[in-house]
Parts: C-alpha cells; structure tokens; sequence
C-alpha cells in the first residue's frame, strides 16, 4: 500500500524548505534552480504542486535568520555597496540589479548580478578590457516581456574585491520590455541605480 501523500499547502512547504535549504549550503544562488532541484530530491514532478520563489524566499529569509544572523546581514550589505559601486562603474549601460541581492536574500558567496542594456554588447567586453577586469564569457537563458520564449544573451562573469558578478547584457528595448519571471510571467524585481543609491542611504543599510 502506497503512503498517502502529504497535502498540497504541507507538500509546497516542504520543497520551500529544501530549496531554501540547498541554497544556504550547496551555494546555489539560482532560486528556481533550487527549486527544481528541491521538488526533483522529493519526488514532485508536477510543476503545479510546487510553490512559487517568493515563498521559497521567504523561507530562506526564516533560515538565514534562525542560522545565519551572525553573518548574513553583513555580507548582504557589503554585496550591495559593490552593487552600487559597479552600478555607478556601468552607469553608460543603464544597469539593473536583480536577484538574491535586490531581495536580501545573498550570503557571502552570492553573485551579484546586473542586466546591462546595451545593443551592442562588444562594449562592455571593451570596458572590461580597458580596466583590466579579467572576465568570462558566459550565456544566460531570458524570457522578456512580450515574448513566448526563452532566449540566449551574452555576459561576463567575475570576481572583484572577493565579491561574484554576472553581468548580462540585453538589447536596449528590454528597459521597456523587461525580463520575466518563469513561473507567472510577471517582470523580475529589478532597480536602478538611483533606487539602490536610495536604498543604501536608507536606515539599516
């Protein structure tokens, strides 16, 4: 006889969890690649029962909180103030901040990834070059807004001052035609550098 399956709300909470759980110790920052991961170690193949990131977020915050307090905040700061600074650094591409740094959600071993708006993206590789920024190409894999489908776009990845980065560089209509989220088709977080300059001049930052 088969055991009864846990319920739905019981079930999405259990891959939160996981997911959460594979990102504070496996070093994935990558929350619907958790995700997968979280439901493929569960045995849930129907994407429908599964929760959405903003719960698996949640519940990373729960964890960094129970277990990483004394070191989280710290590190999320320092991930942001090198935000800001390659923000400014970047600013002729017109640059997002996206991901686990925008959310709060980065340790110390976070990317901090920004989407850079430029049609011709040799630009930034010239940047990089004329500073020295030793990079690697690299390809990420968006849907943006109006489109059916996921497509490739070109960027860097490098480490500076010990911080991650992942730059990816989308054609300049995408500030009006933003990234999207996988799961609802909604535009991803992102801000700009007048909102991070903001926010870092905030309390608690």
């Amino acid at each position: 006889m088969s055991r009864p399956r846990p319920s739905l709300h019981r079930e999405r909470v259990l891959i939160a969890q996981e997911a959460a759980r594979l990102v504070r110790e496996s070093g994935i920052d990558d929350l619907d690649q958790a995700l997968r991961r979280a439901a493929a170690r569960l045995g849930v193949r129907d994407d429908a029962r599964w929760p959405r990131v903003a719960q698996v977020e949640d519940i990373l915050r729960e964890q960094q909180r129970l277990f990483d307090s004394a070191s989280q905040p710290a590190a999320l700061h320092r991930h942001r103030d090198a935000a800001l600074q390659a923000m400014q650094f970047l600013a002729d591409f017109e640059p997002r901040l996206t991901g686990a740094v925008l959310a709060g959600t980065a340790d110390a071993g976070t990317a901090v990834v920004l989407h850079l708006h430029c049609d011709d993206s040799a630009a930034v590789q010239r940047l990089l070059d004329e500073h020295g920024i030793p990079a690697v190409a690299r390809t990420w894999h968006l849907q943006l807004a109006g489109q059916t489908a996921r497509a490739p776009f070109p960027g860097w990845s490098f480490i500076a001052d010990e911080v991650p980065f992942e730059l990816v560089v989308l054609p300049e209509a995408a500030l009006r035609q933003p990234p999207v989220a996988r799961e609802d088709g909604k535009p991803l977080p992102r801000a700009t550098l007048a909102q991070m300059r903001r926010r870092l001049a905030g309390p608690g930052e």
